[in-house]
């Protein structure tokens, strides 16, 4: 009933940007916090940032000061601006989504199908 679709990875030099889009469509009545996970091959997966629906952002040590997270809540949209890209932020990254499909309905997470991001050196 819900769908999140990711775009806008790929493989880039270290050093270089990327700007990853997450849509959510379907059933909803309204997103709270949306947020960027990533995992590499052989890790658990991580929380790189999140904002709530009022625009307060959390982000990984890691990357905090290179990525920016941020929404268009009329499109139900998430976007992760990342900037000075390292090889270890190599890493598949999902969305996701806390969604309230009915006013009556308790919150539930989704997740989008992840976007691969390759960082060279």
């Amino acid at each position: 009933q819900v769908q999140l679709v990711e775009s806008g990875g790929g493989l880039v030099q270290a050093g270089g940007s990327l700007r990853l889009s997450c849509a959510a469509s379907g059933l909803i009545f309204r997103i709270n916090d949306m947020g960027w996970y990533r995992q590499a091959p052989g890790k658990q997966r991580e929380l790189v940032a999140t904002i709530t629906s009022g625009g307060s952002t959390n982000y990984a040590d890691s990357v905090k000061g290179r990525f920016t997270i941020s929404r268009d809540s009329a499109k139900n949209t998430v976007y992760l601006e990342m900037n000075s890209l390292k090889p270890e932020d190599t890493a598949a990254y999902y969305c996701n989504a806390e969604v309230r499909v009915t006013r009556f309905s308790a919150l539930q997470d989704y997740w989008g199908q992840g976007t691969q991001v390759t960082v060279s050196s």
